[in-house]
């Protein structure tokens, strides 16, 4: 689990650093008189926004997710090896048909 969390905190950093590259972007643009310039620097704000929100909604999602997956491999461990067993049986079979 603790992976898991660590994974997720980097994922999470690099998508602030990816964000915060766009803004500087579009701060960079707002002196430019082009309408062509105007017009994509507001449609990349108005997606930095929107995916913002959308990202933290993702996120909380995710983790809601794991954290129910990592309690049931607890708790029925033998269930989870049997899936992935049977699960990797039925790849194999369909990755050896011709």
């Amino acid at each position: 689990m603790k992976k898991s969390q660590d994974n997720t905190q980097k994922m999470s950093e690099e998508m602030q650093h990816l964000i915060d590259h766009a803004r500087a972007l579009v701060d960079a643009t707002s002196g430019e008189l082009d309408d062509r310039i105007k017009s994509a620097r507001e449609a990349l704000k108005e997606r930095l926004d929107s995916s913002k929100s959308g990202y933290g909604d993702l996120e909380k999602q995710v983790m809601s997710k794991v954290t129910e997956a990592d309690e049931f491999i607890h708790v029925k461990p033998y269930y989870a090896i049997g899936g992935t067993f049977i699960g990797g049986l039925l790849l194999g079979w369909f990755m050896s048909r011709k």
